[in-house]
């Protein structure tokens, strides 16, 4: 399903990461798909508010928790570049569908890394 957002479709998710040799470009892509099918979960459920959101950011986030694993198995890891990047991807997804108050924080509650 293509983005309809256009600010999401121009947007380049993780671009730090793939500046940066210390983490593997195939991991930061796995990591670019979570957040585009976030997007694409967002346009096609389209959540009326904060919790229904959180519910499709959360699901996201965990998926970044499993990924740990594959940045640790490629000598890398999700650290504090890392952890900014994708944490501001969220909020700019999130501020991109209308969500301009949503915490950053709520939005990645489960994370673990």
């Amino acid at each position: 399903m293509p983005i309809t957002n256009q600010q999401i479709a121009e947007h380049a998710f993780l671009g730090l990461l793939y500046e940066d040799s210390y983490f593997p470009d195939h991991v930061v892509d796995k990591g670019r798909a979570i957040l585009l099918r976030l997007c694409e979960r967002i346009e096609a459920e389209q959540p009326s508010d904060l919790a229904a959101l959180c519910v499709l950011t959360h699901a996201a986030t965990e998926e970044f928790n499993l990924l740990e694993a594959e940045f640790e198995a490629a000598g890398s890891e999700i650290e504090t570049v890392a952890r900014e990047e994708i944490a501001e991807d969220f909020w700019i997804i999130a501020s991109a569908y209308g969500f301009t108050d949503a915490d950053v924080e709520e939005l990645i509650a489960p994370r673990d890394w």
